[in-house]
């Protein structure tokens, strides 16, 4: 037993380092079958990529981005590995699959070639060198869908004149595939509002999945209804109002109590009209748009947001005024310091969606009446009146006709400019019953503002010499005094129906140019 006891001992010994060699050998053996399989090297140069697009010619705008791309990786493939398409590969293509997120359709020109890279049901006929450039092709298929959206020729067609965005797409795939990823989650590629509406979507399609809201039933009698009515018609309208989340809670009661009529007046003043202590046939038929149609106007706008570049509402001050709103805002620093009403252009006159830099500010402003109202309006008057020029207060200058400064001007006691093409400047008026009005498109092009003094002292609140009280005795001068800013203050001017605004709230507003059909037709055919 002393005997066999070393020797059964040393046979254990040997046996476990008999087999951790085996061990050590299988993983070597594995080590160098690894290093002996080359790595994937595929030369994709500029003949390649030109030979690429004579076959898929439907994508053929993106041949310089993707030849340009290909050089700077060495004219290696970018999305192929021993193994297949690499994980980043697959994550765009699940983003791609995913655009009904971004309000978009997922419509790639070569759809099917896809489905032999990306599904495993399907087969790829393509070569590896013709799979990696028609990734590329959907990597730049889907950044021009969600960054960039239509081109600046179909947005000035829908006379959008604001400045575009202009979307680097060097410095966007230096970012991306240096983070090996396509998401965006310091929301920072885009305007802000794009996320926010992008946000609003999402509930809006929950809201649809789950069969979306029934129109409210009024007859042809119906009058309205005000705190302490009873009405089946109240219980139709808190469902309403449950669903699309103005009210937490449903007691379905045919009463009208306080909460529900509080409820009403934030969605009243949500949709674009004015809060009253009625609920009107106009606040029904707002109610009564199917979810279908919010929705489509919320891709609208978020399409318009595409192509503003984010860098503008990071300036230090600007002035944005949102036409369907009726509203100009202020902002400074990221705040909004004033808002006022505005009067925006009727249908005739539309108000040109376009931006400018102003630099003056005119008191007591003459009103240089434009050719086309001579003709239509004062010529016409004077023809019946030979005392019409002298009852308007116009007067006859170089040729033109101008009307003297004044509190009955047209442009009342002070105005702000921007040159600019389409003669278009913010300014008072003497006609302030119309911004009583829900629906204010009544001027010839120009903004009306409802609060021109307080604009006033606000753009001139750092300048010392320039106190309230000679901005007023500068407004009832009656003598045109021009002062140039010291600094000049952008001005945008856009057109929005759909809006998230600070508090997280979303508006909807009147299409008053008719500006959404045609855009949502576009993004339905695409």
């Amino acid at each position: 037993m002393k005997i066999w006891y070393p020797l059964t001992a040393l046979f254990v010994i040997f046996t476990i380092a008999s087999c951790n060699s085996k061990a050590d050998k299988k993983e070597e053996n594995a080590k160098t079958s690894e290093k002996i399989i080359p790595e994937l090297k595929l030369t994709i140069d500029s003949s390649r990529v030109a030979s690429f697009y004579e076959t898929y010619p439907k994508l053929i705008k993106f041949q310089k981005d993707v030849a340009a791309l290909y050089l700077k990786n060495k004219s290696t493939q970018l999305w192929l590995d021993n193994k297949g398409v690499v994980e980043f590969g697959n994550t765009l293509f699940d983003k791609y699959k995913g655009l009904s997120d971004e309000g978009l359709k997922a419509n790639f020109p070569y759809n099917e070639k896809l489905s032999g890279i990306f599904e495993n049901n399907s087969v790829n006929k393509m070569n590896k060198e013709e799979t990696d450039l028609m990734i590329s092709n959907l990597y730049f298929y889907y950044a021009e869908k969600v960054y960039a959206g239509f081109d600046e020729k179909t947005s000035i067609s829908l006379e959008w004149l604001l400045p575009r965005k202009k979307l680097n797409y060097q410095v966007l795939t230096d970012s991306i595939f240096k983070k090996s990823t396509i998401s965006d989650d310091k929301k920072s590629k885009m305007f802000s509002q794009y996320y926010k509406l992008r946000d609003a979507l999402k509930e809006y399609r929950e809201i649809e999945k789950k069969g979306g809201w029934a129109a409210i039933e009024i007859g042809e009698d119906y009058k309205g209804l005000k705190l302490g009515d009873s009405s089946t018609i109240i219980g139709q309208i808190r469902e309403r109002l449950y669903i699309s989340g103005n009210l937490k809670e449903n007691t379905k009661s045919n009463v009208c109590d306080s909460v529900l009529m509080k409820a009403v007046k934030e969605f009243e003043l949500r949709h674009g009209n004015t809060p009253k202590n009625t609920i009107l046939k106009e606040h029904i038929a707002e109610m009564n748009v199917p979810v279908s149609d919010r929705i489509k106007t919320i891709i609208a706008n978020m399409e318009r947001c595409r192509w503003i570049d984010p860098e503008l509402e990071k300036g230090k001050e600007f002035i944005e005024v949102n036409i369907p709103e009726f509203k100009l805002y202020m902002v400074r620093n990221g705040e909004i310091v004033f808002t006022s009403p505005v009067v925006v252009g009727k249908a005739m006159t539309k108000t040109v969606i376009f931006s400018g830099m102003m630099r003056y500010i005119v008191f007591s402003p003459y009103w240089n009446v434009p050719p086309s109202i001579i003709k239509s309006e004062i010529k016409p008057g004077m023809a019946r009146n030979k005392n019409y020029l002298a009852q308007k207060n116009l007067e006859w200058n170089n040729g033109a006709v101008r009307q003297l400064p004044g509190k009955n001007n047209s442009l009342g006691l002070v105005k702000f400019l921007f040159p600019n093409s389409n003669n278009i400047y913010l300014h008072d008026t003497p006609s302030k019953s119309l911004f009583e009005r829900e629906s204010r498109a009544f001027s010839h092009g120009c903004v009306r503002v409802a609060k021109p003094r307080e604009l006033a002292i606000e753009l001139l609140k750092d300048d010392p010499k320039w106190t309230p009280e000679k901005i007023d005795k500068a407004m009832h001068a009656s003598k045109e005094n021009w002062y140039t800013l010291k600094k000049q203050v952008p001005v945008y001017i856009g057109y929005f129906t759909a809006w998230v605004d600070r508090e997280g709230n979303l508006n909807f507003y009147k299409d008053i140019y008719q500006r959404d059909e045609s855009l949502i037709k576009l993004l339905t055919e695409e």
